[in-house]
């Protein structure tokens, strides 16, 4: 799971569907990591977003699952539109399940897609898929346990596309961040597949997030960065998405989309995305260290 902000609309939440005439009223429930809440959307009746001890997660829109609201997921979206010409279905493994955004959005817009997802906390699941089901007809299997573990049963060059957005309250676990890690990913993904984690991070510096572009680089060729650019200048702490490949990216299309997006997003790749990260060294198993805790005032 991540964590985000809507960037338009009514106030995030979710709960049950409203009855005529009356507002919908936020659904809680204890889980293994906090006090999960989904609470409705004032704007879209049908619409929720996922909080987990008040701090948002995702947002879903049952009546449109292409709608992605926060700015962190529309760039995961761009990425997986991008996998594959339009509308051809492909393997997509999603590492942190969450409200199942960006699987629901994979299924809509690449209809008999075969997915796989990942998801620690088995009490959020069922919370998630007993107040916003998944369409019986989406071929989606929610696995329940450690991505890391999870990743290591798929076979190889099984996946043409692969989402990391795993969260441990507002961590990154460290044993996602490593060399380690980055090589099984590579292993399950298919020759030309794309590689997209959503890294959080903020000032000083983005060190968390340049010591991931130095990891990643380490097996993977292709690297680029699409971020808001007040979190690149290091003004605010934000969502960056990471991208990797074996083959060359797409990072002129994905520019472009980005660039067009409610909450503009900037594309780094090649010699400025090298530059960027400046001196990072890439972490293994052995010093990788959880993503920075954000500031409380990320949430209000």
């Amino acid at each position: 799971m991540a964590k985000g902000k809507r960037d338009a609309g009514g106030t995030g939440g979710t709960g049950r569907r409203a009855g005529r005439g009356r507002a919908a009223e936020p659904v809680t429930e204890q889980v293994a990591g906090g006090l999960a809440e989904l609470r409705p959307d004032r704007d879209r009746p049908n619409a929720r977003t996922l909080l987990i001890d008040g701090a948002p997660q995702s947002h879903v829109d049952p009546d449109d699952p292409t709608r992605l609201d926060f700015s962190y997921q529309r760039r995961l979206g761009h990425v997986a539109d991008l996998a594959a010409p339009p509308g051809r279905p492909i393997q997509a493994l999603h590492l942190g399940g969450g409200a199942f955004t960006l699987a629901r959005y994979v299924a809509a817009t690449r209809p008999r897609s075969t997915q796989q997802v990942a998801e620690i906390d088995a009490p959020l699941v069922a919370f998630v898929r007993r107040e916003l089901p998944l369409d019986s007809a989406w071929r989606i299997r929610v696995r329940n346990g450690d991505a890391r573990e999870v990743l290591g049963k798929v076979a190889d060059g099984w996946a043409d596309l692969i989402i990391a957005d795993v969260f441990a309250g507002a961590r990154t676990p460290a044993h996602l961040t490593s060399v380690e890690f980055a090589a099984e990913v590579r292993r399950v993904l298919r020759p030309g597949g794309l590689y997209a984690a959503n890294l959080a991070d903020g000032p000083p510096g983005l060190a968390f997030v340049k010591s991931q572009i130095a990891t990643v680089g380490t097996v993977f060729p292709e690297l680029c960065l699409a971020v808001e650019p007040a979190v690149l200048r290091g003004r605010r702490f934000g969502n960056a998405v990471l991208v990797a490949s074996d083959s060359p990216l797409p990072v002129g299309e994905l520019t472009r989309r980005c660039a067009t997006d409610a909450a503009q997003g900037r594309v780094e790749a090649g010699e400025a995305l090298a530059a960027f990260a400046g001196g990072a060294v890439a972490v293994t198993d052995a010093s990788a260290r959880p993503s920075p805790e954000p500031p409380a005032s990320v949430f209000r």
